[in-house]
């Protein structure tokens, strides 16, 4: 089986990412996003640090990256987790590969909170971050109306979990 190997994300690997995060939106199930940004508005939506891909035989697999929860000085260590597999790759590791990979690089970049917002229905990505000592802090309910595919609509609740870096900031 070919190597899949993590890596910084580059310019050039702007449409395989959005073409990820639309089979994500795709799904109903992983953001409230109706529709796939343009490439400029998604580098504006996610910081410099740590934006990774898998990557195999010169396929792009995932992606993960992170974004600020707050403009306020005081949340600078606090980011907000994104990770998408592509539907081909889904149940081969790679969205662990890239969460391991996610944290590593957020800790190096001085990140001491990462949090994340699943749908209660995306059990897979619970589970994942639950594998990456995520804990649920709990449940965000009726946080937003879907306004796309066969949801449109349904209010939907948000899980909340959260991950404390014992390698920057305190304890």
């Amino acid at each position: 089986m070919p190597e899949i190997s993590i890596r910084p994300l580059r310019a050039e690997d702007g449409p395989a990412v959005l073409a990820i995060y639309g089979q994500g939106i795709a799904t109903g199930h992983a953001t409230f996003e109706a529709r796939v940004p343009g490439w400029e508005d998604w580098c504006r939506g996610h910081m410099d640090e740590a934006r990774l891909v898998a990557e195999e035989e010169g396929r792009i697999l995932g992606w993960a990256a992170l974004s600020a929860v707050s403009s306020r000085c005081i949340y600078a260590g606090v980011a907000e987790v994104s990770v998408y597999v592509a539907e081909e790759a889904r149940g081969r590791g790679v969205g662990a590969r890239l969460m391991a990979a996610l944290i590593t690089a957020a800790e190096g970049a001085g990140i001491w909170t990462l949090q994340a917002g699943i749908f209660p229905e995306n059990a897979a990505s619970i589970e994942l971050h639950q594998r990456h000592s995520f804990r649920v802090v709990g449940t965000r309910e009726r946080l937003g109306c879907m306004e796309y595919g066969p949801l449109a609509g349904v209010w939907r609740d948000v899980v909340l979990l959260e991950r404390r870096s014992t390698a920057v900031g305190g304890d």
